[in-house]
């Protein structure tokens, strides 16, 4: 039987996460919690054993060692009830094309004790011209949207979402993420992996970098890789057209006095604010930008 939680505990805990491949780790020992309401973004390279990390939390891989604790149950032991708590969004999915998309969804809908509104749900995320178009006959980024539809109309109270946007143009992205932020205002719980880097930044409270099967670093989104990272770089040309550059906490100032001793604005000028991705990539190449083993070729 699920152990119900309670509604301070995390909505996610794990201690010691493992999982071997061969007697290779893919995850090696992976502490975190996640807080009931909030976003968090788990960041990392192909092959770093993100997806494993994942698909052992939504009960679909058994680890080799560690306490998991989702929504108060072991995923590994998750019941009906504990299933219809959750929703997930996959990488890639393969939905039956011979439905109707209200179809689809209004079948996975009866699985669920309490569903959203099927018209609802359509409109969410923008399907509403093709509610009654068969999903074989969708665009990839259509379907796309169906996946994230079949992810939510369960009203989860945990939310996977596995590189949800992917195949989604700007506009569409964009919807997406309202879509997200009024989940997320409704109090539901979001995990969410995405290689884009923007995408984390606009939805996540926090976020983690997982790096070679460990967990490198875990901030709030603002925070992640400490002030220093985060010092603005003045770019410029000198008299000879020699490029400089110098990172300082006070680029006003230091744009100021080059210009005076240049007489003028130089040539080339910039001040850059190191984005959430510059931050992630200077991580990564830090620490290595891939596990020994690419984690699915071990699976």
């Amino acid at each position: 039987m699920d152990q119900i939680a309670t509604s301070d505990a995390p909505a996610v805990r794990v201690r010691g996460l493992r999982k071997d491949y061969g007697g290779k780790a893919a995850v090696d020992g992976i502490d975190l919690d996640i807080e009931r309401g909030e976003t968090f973004a788990l960041l990392g390279p192909n092959g770093a054993g993100k997806s494993t990390t994942i698909e052992i939390l939504e009960g679909y891989r058994l680890r080799t060692a560690g306490e998991v604790s989702v929504l108060g149950a072991d995923p590994a032991h998750g019941s009906l009830d504990w299933k219809a708590r959750i929703g997930i969004v996959l990488q890639s999915a393969a939905e039956p094309g011979r439905y109707t998309v209200r179809e689809q969804l209004a079948h996975f809908a009866r699985f669920y004790p309490d569903p959203r509104d099927v018209d609802e749900v359509i409109a969410a995320v923008g399907l509403e011209p093709q509610a009654r178009t068969r999903v074989a006959k969708l665009s990839g980024g259509q379907r796309r949207r169906v996946d994230v539809a079949l992810g939510i109309i369960g009203r989860p109270e945990l939310l996977f979402l596995d590189e949800p946007t992917t195949g989604f143009d700007p506009e569409a992205r964009r919807e997406f993420w309202t879509l997200i932020r009024a989940l997320k205002q409704e109090g539901t719980t979001i995990l969410l992996t995405t290689h884009y880097l923007d995408e984390a930044a606009q939805l996540g409270d926090r976020a983690g970098v997982i790096v070679g099967g460990r967990l490198v670093e875990v901030a709030p989104i603002g925070e992640i890789g400490g002030a220093e990272a985060r010092v603005p770089i003045v770019r410029w040309r000198d008299r000879d057209g020699v490029l400089r550059e110098e990172r300082t906490e006070r680029p006003a100032e230091l744009v100021a006095a080059v210009a005076r001793d240049l007489g003028g604005e130089p040539d080339g000028l910039e001040v850059i604010r190191p984005s959430l991705e510059d931050i992630y990539l200077g991580m990564v190449g830090a620490t290595g930008s891939v596990a020994p083993d690419d984690e699915e070729a071990l699976a």
